[in-house]
């Protein structure tokens, strides 16, 4: 009896861990954020940049049927209003769709569904993009199909007022939205349905929208009832990897703590903390604990980044948030993280926008426009190579531990991963000029903050140093200026 005990205790801790393996293939680290990218766009671009930039994981906008909103652009919250589960979206067709997933996983860089599951559209009446008529009125989206009997209506018949009542949170309406039922059979199995079907594609996970608004042991049946993802692609028994968007910054009844037994969890403060400090409202220094000591969750529940969809634009319970628009505080930001072995990291890649509102460059017809970065609309960041060449840092340092932190007692800090990578960022209003350790083999390094390193070559595009010679005591002349570049960084996988 005690065998069997042990054994099936084994297998409890297995599909209970499976959820937090990101799937991810050749050690890689980082996850990306295309955001509002069309499927065909995406997929040239695992192929084209991402793959050989060692990206791991693409978070994809909803994919699910959603109403056509005239405001009298088309806002980009339209794709967070479900009005069915069919494939068809602004994005692309279910065909589209597919053929990016492979196309994606053929290269190594997996594909993470944003998951829209507590709601569907407040929209009033209108045909969703595939072509499904719905009523909000009456509860009733015959693309699903949902009716009346499905919604929370009988638990709570109002929008969200007060934060500090977890049953209103997880009962009524989210600014509108009409509130699935979770703990109904019907609904569950429908969105388990949708999801199904996505991993049957080759999808390797989800990011799990408004999941503070969902009983989280609602969350947990239906995640158990998924199906294993595909062998072929991702071995025996891999499961789908999990992280929930759960908005908390404390003072509410609802925690991200309440979710960690589920899967990863969004960790909002991380990127209002990094804000803090790269705005120069706290000093670099104290970055040397940075993590779960800071009042953040435990490293190993925790998805990270500096910005999204949402907090850029004001929303998403706000907070001192960097992006694209103070590009020399953003890219110092995203290299800090991408060097700090804390959480799975996600990088923003946003599009122009003047308008909180605004939706992703169209054309007249209201179509998405191609993508082509850096043509004034898409901003495309996880192209910017200070950003980049990190995401290659942080897969090669995978593993290792922070050592031989330095810093001047202000906002000059640096420090290694292990003997394969060392960081040193500028913050301060003066140059960084010191002799530091590093702790690397003996050898010239090129610098890939400011330089392109290719066979065995460096060429310098951003001034500062081009290259680093590392002695045989692991010491090295540092100088990193206080301009637009502030950062150096350098890995045994750029040596001359």
């Amino acid at each position: 009896m005690a065998l069997i005990f042990t054994l099936v205790c084994l297998s409890v801790v297995h599909c209970a861990t499976a959820q937090w393996n990101t799937n991810m293939a050749d050690n890689r680290q980082a996850i990306v954020q295309l955001f509002g990218w069309k499927w065909n766009d995406i997929a040239s671009e695992c192929e084209n940049f991402l793959s050989g930039a060692g990206y791991g994981a693409v978070q994809i906008s909803p994919p699910n049927e959603h109403p056509t909103v005239w405001s009298p652009w088309r806002p980009w919250w339209e794709r967070y209003q479900p009005v069915s589960y069919k494939l068809t979206s602004r994005s692309g067709s279910e065909d589209e769709l597919r053929s990016m997933v492979q196309r994606c996983n053929a290269v190594g860089v997996r594909i993470y569904v944003d998951a829209v599951i507590n709601h569907m559209t407040g929209g009033g009446t209108d045909y969703g993009t595939a072509g499904s008529w719905f009523d909000t009125g009456a509860r009733s989206f015959p693309g699903v199909p949902y009716s009346s009997y499905d919604f929370n209506d009988w638990r709570c018949d109002k929008n969200i007022e007060n934060y500090n009542d977890a049953n209103e949170v997880r009962n009524c309406r989210l600014t509108g939205l009409v509130d699935l039922d979770h703990s109904s059979s019907w609904v569950q199995g429908k969105i388990v349905e949708y999801m199904n079907t996505l991993i049957d594609m080759g999808v390797a996970g989800f990011r799990v929208d408004a999941c503070k608004h969902m009983w989280p042991g609602d969350v947990d049946s239906m995640f158990s009832s998924l199906n294993n993802l595909p062998s072929d692609t991702f071995g025996s028994g891999a499961r789908a990897f999990i992280y929930l968007e759960v908005i908390d910054q404390g003072g509410e009844a609802v925690k991200a703590t309440d979710y960690t037994y589920i899967g990863y969890v969004t960790e909002f403060k991380y990127g209002i903390e990094l804000g803090n400090c790269f705005h120069g409202n706290n000093q670099l220094k104290w970055l040397s604990s940075f993590g779960q000591a800071w009042g953040l969750l435990a490293s190993g529940s925790a998805l990270v980044f500096i910005d999204n969809h949402d907090n850029q634009r004001g929303h998403g319970g706000g907070g001192n948030i960097l992006s694209h628009k103070e590009p020399k505080q953003y890219k110092m930001a995203n290299a800090f993280m991408l060097a700090w072995p804390y959480g799975v990291s996600k990088v923003m890649s946003s599009y122009s926008f003047y308008d909180s509102d605004a939706g992703p460059p169209a054309n007249g017809d209201g179509s998405i426009k191609d993508v082509e970065c850096f043509d004034g609309d898409w901003v495309c960041e996880h192209r910017w190579r200070q950003i980049s060449e990190m995401v290659n840092f942080r897969k090669l340092a995978a593993g290792t531990s922070v050592e031989n932190w330095w810093d001047n007692g202000s906002n000059q800090i640096a420090f290694s991963r292990g003997n394969v990578g060392f960081i040193a960022i500028n913050g301060d209003s003066w140059d960084l000029s010191d002799t530091i350790y590093t702790g690397l083999p003996a050898g010239t390094y090129c610098n890939l903050y400011t330089s392109d390193y290719t066979s065995k070559s460096c060429t310098n595009k951003d001034g500062g140093m081009t290259t680093v010679t590392v002695g045989w005591d692991g010491n090295a002349y540092i100088y990193v200026p206080s301009n637009d570049n502030p950062v150096l960084a350098i890995h045994t996988s750029a040596m001359l």
